[in-house]
């Protein structure tokens, strides 16, 4: 991966921590951790979800990425917070 290719993820996953932070309230951390755990949740859904078939085809692009990374985003802001609350 390229810088350019790098700088894109980054901005995709800011986009979907964003997103998954808006869609699971009363979850959230802040917009900054949001966004944080919203760039892991993008990397984690692009590398796991085709590996499960999970491959989505709503329009493709940067579309088809915004709305595959705000997934892995909300099931790693969902996760965090069901452990957050465990301890």
């Amino acid at each position: 991966m390229d810088i350019v290719g790098l700088i894109v993820a980054l901005i995709i996953g800011a986009i979907a921590g964003w997103l998954a932070g808006v869609i699971v309230q009363g979850a959230g951390f802040g917009l900054l951790w949001n966004i944080i755990i919203g760039i892991a949740g993008a990397f984690i859904a692009g590398a796991l979800f085709p590996r499960l078939g999970l491959g989505l085809t709503l329009g493709g692009g940067v579309v088809g990425a915004i709305v595959t990374a705000a997934l892995g985003a909300i099931v790693l802001l969902l996760i965090v917070n069901l452990l957050k609350g465990l301890f």
